[in-house]
């Protein structure tokens, strides 16, 4: 076993000479293996951190159990993206009869591995996780993969371990929305994304970029930048606007980003949208609070919740290989309001 490598059951019985089952036995406190053999592997385990996963294996085998909880992980509870997607899992899961656990990773990566190893620990059946902004090292989502509980990623995907995951059409809804901004009119679009390491924020920025290139315009850098939340967007948008050749279309990674920016150049004297076009990506409550409301990426978080919870209770309850990695796309859609012409 590598050092710092995740312990896993195989590992365990490569360290004794013997099978995977006979370790499942000795861990299962069995009488078919010997006192001294079971304490010796029990022993060893412990020292190694290595817990096993009794209610996730137990509900692969029955459909009956007193208790089926699943452990979600949510990058932040404000975002209404998230909080739909949150009751998207909770009623699919309430429907089979399960329970979540949810935690909160406050974008924090030492908090996410906490909360993994918490989730290991209360022996959750299956993990459901968003990984937080400035996660780049994936050890601890491997060790749980390793120790057999299942996991599905939903929205910010982890392209370091080969697991399920459910997303929306990242880079379509963003080509759509750019398609539209200049089809109305605008002829220098700006692009605020988010951190450049998370997979979503590639598909959008190729999206926009695409589009770009496709209707014959230049990607120019000085008007891309990273900015995923409205008191950013307040900030360095009247740099933007300041520019000799300022932007007169935005497209914004959420829509509080692009509500940040409506606030911004009206304020500034600009009309929305006779002088500066907007797009969002989320389409919550807020794109329909402002004024004018807001052109908006539907992300249909609900039907990402569903997905999530779907193809993480078919695994557990063995419907679906462990092995198996899902890969599900759920199409967006543009709502046009009244920042786009």
């Amino acid at each position: 076993m590598k050092e710092h490598a995740p312990m896993t059951m195989k590992d365990i019985a490569r360290e004794f000479g013997i099978s995977v089952a006979t370790v499942s036995r000795a861990l299962k406190d069995s009488p078919r293996i010997s006192e001294e053999r079971r304490k010796a592997i029990q022993a060893y385990a412990r020292e190694h951190n290595f817990y096993p996963n009794a209610i996730g294996e137990a509900l692969r085998h029955s459909r009956v159990m007193p208790q089926r909880v699943i452990g979600v992980i949510v990058p932040e509870f404000t975002h209404y993206y998230f909080s739909s997607i949150l009751t998207g899992i909770e009623e699919a899961a309430a429907a089979r009869g399960y329970r979540i656990m949810v935690a909160l990773s406050g974008e924090q990566y030492e908090r996410e591995v906490r909360i993994c190893e918490s989730f290991h620990r209360s022996k959750v059946c299956g993990v459901i996780v968003s990984q937080a902004k400035d996660t780049k090292d994936y050890t601890h989502y491997q060790k749980l993969i390793d120790a057999g509980i299942p996991m599905v990623f939903y929205d910010r995907i982890c392209t370091g371990v080969n697991a399920s995951r459910v997303v929306v059409d990242d880079y379509m809804g963003a080509y759509n929305a750019v398609t539209h901004l200049i089809e109305t009119g605008c002829k220098r679009i700006a692009y605020y994304g988010g951190p450049v390491q998370l997979e979503i924020s590639k598909n959008r920025f190729n999206g926009y970029k695409d589009a770009l290139l496709k209707h014959g315009m230049r990607v120019d850098d000085a008007i891309i930048g990273i900015c995923d939340n409205r008191a950013d967007a307040e900030s360095i948008t009247p740099k933007l606007m300041a520019l000799d050749n300022p932007p007169d279309g935005f497209f914004a990674v959420n829509d509080d980003t692009a509500i940040g920016i409506l606030y911004t150049v009206k304020h500034a004297g600009y009309r929305v949208p006779e002088d500066i076009g907007i797009c969002g990506f989320t389409n919550g409550q807020r794109a329909v609070a402002c004024d004018p409301m807001l052109t908006t990426v539907e992300q249909r978080g609900h039907r990402v919740g569903e997905e999530a919870a779907e193809i993480l209770m078919d695994k557990v309850e063995g419907i679906s290989p462990l092995d198996k990695v899902e890969k599900r796309i759920v199409r967006t859609r543009l709502i046009i309001r009244g920042t786009t012409k």
